[in-house]
C-alpha cells in the first residue's frame, strides 16, 4: 500500500481525506490546470478530479501508474472516458448528492417566480414604486417541464408535489411513473417553467438553442443546474430575455467556468446566478466524498466500486 500515490486536482474535504490517507498520503495540486497536474504524475496511482480539474487523454496516457480516477459528483464530462477505458482504468463517480441539486433548482425557480432578485434590485436602487407595476407568479397549478428524469429530475418532481403542478418529462432513457412523458417539442410548448437535468454529451450539447427557446411559452422561466453546454450560448438566453420570450433564467452552470462576467446577461437582474454551487450542500458533499473515496479505495485494494462509469474494465 505504501507505493500508492494519490493526487487531487483541487482541495477536497472530509471524510475523503481520512479515507484516502489510509491508502497513501493525499497530495493536492497547487492549481487544477493540466500542466500543473501533469508535473505530479510520476508514480501517481489515483487521481481525484475536483473543481476545474479534469483528466484528458494526454494526462491519462502520461500517467503510467494510474489505476483509478475519481470524480466528486455525478458529472464526468471533464474526463476522457474512452481513453480511461482503453487503458483499463475505472472512473468512479458519486451520484449520491442529487437531492441537493434538486433543492437548488427549486430554490432558483421559486426565487424567480416570486420576482425576488428583481425586487431586491428595485429596493436597492430606490425604485419602491416597481412593486405597483409587477405581479409575482405562481407555482400552484402551473406546468413544470423536466428535461432529464434521473436522480435529480425525479427528486425535483417529488419536491413540487405540494404545489399541485403538472409535471412533464422528456427523457427517452427512462421509464417514468407519476408524471407525463412527452416529446421535447411538446414539453417546450406546454411548460411554464423548464428545468434541465440531463448529462452533457454529443446528443445534449447545445440542446437548448434559439430555435427551441422560440418554441417555449412566451414568458417562461428556464433553470439550468445540469451542465452549461446543454445551452447553446449565453447569447441565446440574453436575446430571449431582451425579447420577453423568457421572463427569467436561473443558472448554476455555464458554458465555460468561471464565466466571462462582462457578458450582458450578468447585468440583468432577471438572470439569477450561482457559481456551480447548488449541489455542494453540507450533507451532499459529505456523502459524495465518502462514496468516492470508498470506491477509489476499493479499486486500489483490488476490489470493485459501487459507482463506476466504465465497469467493462473489470470484465475478464
Amino acid at each position: 500500500m505504501s507505493k500508492q500515490r494519490i493526487v487531487a486536482t483541487a482541495r477536497i474535504g472530509e471524510p475523503a481525506i481520512t479515507i484516502l490517507n489510509r491508502i497513501a498520503k493525499l497530495e493536492t495540486a497547487p492549481a487544477p490546470d493540466e500542466k500543473t497536474v501533469m508535473a505530479m504524475l510520476e508514480g501517481t496511482t489515483a487521481i481525484v478530479c475536483r473543481g476545474e480539474g479534469g483528466a484528458s487523454r494526454q494526462l491519462i496516457e502520461a500517467a503510467e501508474s494510474l489505476k483509478v480516477i475519481g470524480r466528486c459528483g455525478a458529472g464526468y464530462d471533464s474526463v476522457d472516458v474512452v481513453c480511461a477505458t482503453e487503458r483499463g482504468i475505472p472512473l468512479v463517480i458519486a451520484p449520491v448528492g442529487g437531492f441537493a441539486v434538486a433543492e437548488g433548482a427549486l430554490a432558483m425557480l421559486l426565487s424567480l417566480v416570486k420576482l425576488l432578485p428583481m425586487g431586491d434590485h428595485a429596493v436597492r436602487t430606490g425604485n419602491w414604486q416597481w412593486r405597483y407595476n409587477h405581479l409575482s407568479g405562481d407555482m400552484t397549478e402551473k406546468t413544470l417541464g423536466l428535461i432529464g428524469f434521473g436522480r435529480i429530475g425525479s427528486h425535483l418532481a417529488e419536491l413540487v408535489r405540494p404545489f399541485f403542478m403538472t409535471v412533464l418529462v422528456c427523457d427517452p432513457w427512462v421509464d417514468v411513473t407519476g408524471v407525463e412523458q412527452v416529446e421535447l417539442d411538446e414539453l417546450l410548448a406546454r411548460s411554464d417553467y423548464l428545468s434541465l437535468h440531463t448529462p452533457l454529451n454529443d446528443d445534449t450539447r447545445g440542446l437548448i438553442d434559439a430555435e427551441r427557446i422560440a418554441k417555449m411559452k412566451r414568458g417562461a422561466i428556464l433553470i439550468n443546474t445540469s451542465r452549461g453546454g446543454v445551452i447553446e450560448s449565453l447569447d441565446v438566453l440574453a436575446d430571449a430575455l431582451d425579447s420577453g420570450q423568457l421572463a427569467a433564467v436561473g443558472l448554476d452552470v455555464f458554458p465555460s467556468e468561471p464565466p466571462d462576467t462582462s457578458h450582458r446577461i450578468f447585468h440583468d437582474p432577471r438572470c439569477l446566478c450561482s457559481p456551480h454551487l447548488v449541489g455542494g450542500s453540507q450533507l451532499a458533499m459529505y456523502r459524495i466524498y465518502e462514496s468516492m473515496a470508498n470506491d477509489m479505495t476499493a479499486v486500489l485494494s483490488g476490489g470493485r466500486p459501487r459507482f463506476c462509469v466504465n465497469p467493462e474494465v473489470f470484465s475478464p
